[in-house]
């Protein structure tokens, strides 16, 4: 991989660890069970399924609110999409961690249920 996918990939990781260590005390275990999945961006096959190819990132699994019994056996997870997220950011560091928070709260949202209005409501975004 090269230096700067490898630098791209510290600041995103930074960046989450940061965004799950300012969450609130009863959402933060939410955050750190739910795995994230860097990729530089969305695959062929989500492309394909109609997803577009320049998505910032994706929640992919059931949310907390769905009944264990209604479950799906796949893992809930986050995907974040660092090239285009960097794209998305004009190749300007602080504009992209500030994308990389944004996009991580708006996917731990769909994991919790919330909608954008909501997430700002709590004073997550």
């Amino acid at each position: 991989m090269s230096n700067a996918w490898n630098q791209l990939l510290e600041i995103a990781r930074e960046e989450v660890a940061t965004t799950i260590r300012d969450l609130p005390a009863e959402l933060r275990p939410h955050a750190e069970s739910l795995p994230v999945s860097y990729e530089t961006v969305p695959s062929d096959e989500l492309v394909n399924d109609g997803l577009d190819e320049d998505l910032l990132g994706l929640f992919v699994g059931d949310g907390i609110d769905v009944p264990e019994s209604e479950r799906s056996p796949l893992p809930c997870q986050i995907f974040l999409f660092l090239e285009n997220l960097w794209d998305f950011a004009e190749e300007d560091e602080e504009v992209f961690r500030a994308e990389v928070h944004v996009t991580y709260i708006h996917e731990f949202g769909h994991y919790l249920g919330l909608d954008e209005e909501e997430l700002e409501e709590r004073g997550l975004l």
